[in-house]
């Protein structure tokens, strides 16, 4: 039986480009970057000419990893939150105003607009969609109503 989640994880196209991303602009704190040889990453993943760099963050209560293929890179999909087999991380920000604020000066793609949740659990919460450098979708919600 599963016991917890350990981490959400994207493939990405360049750590160097991801790392400021998520390390600078989101605020995660960055634990490390560690590359896996072609052995290990073959074995784990099934991919002929695997060769991995991964970045691992963590933050209260949860972890996060990204990984570049250095070796047996695949291609760029369309991962639109309304196709099967996509998928996206939701982070509760504080500041969700200076965080927004500070997405929109970066250039930051936004795939809809900010809206207040109209129901549930985090009803009265500030909530929106957006785009990490690679267009892997990232929810950002507000940690209180408005």
């Amino acid at each position: 039986m599963i016991e917890s989640l350990h981490h959400p994880s994207f493939t990405v196209d360049s750590l160097d480009r991801s790392i400021p991303f998520y390390r600078d602009l989101l605020g995660l704190k960055l634990e490390g970057v560690w590359e896996r040889d072609e052995e290990y990453s073959r074995g784990v993943t099934g991919i002929k000419g695997a060769h991995l760099k991964v970045a691992y963050f963590t933050l209260p209560n949860a972890s996060f990893e990204l990984v570049e293929y250095l070796g047996g890179k695949g291609v760029k999909i369309d991962s639109s939150t309304n196709n099967t087999g996509s998928a996206h991380v939701c982070f509760i920000a504080r500041d969700f105003e200076g965080l927004i604020d500070r997405l929109k000066e970066a250039g930051t793609v936004f795939a809809g607009e900010v809206k207040t949740i109209p129901a549930g659990g985090n009803k009265g919460k500030k909530i929106v969609y957006v785009e990490d450098p690679d267009g892997n979708t990232l929810e950002i919600v507000a940690s209180k109503p408005s």
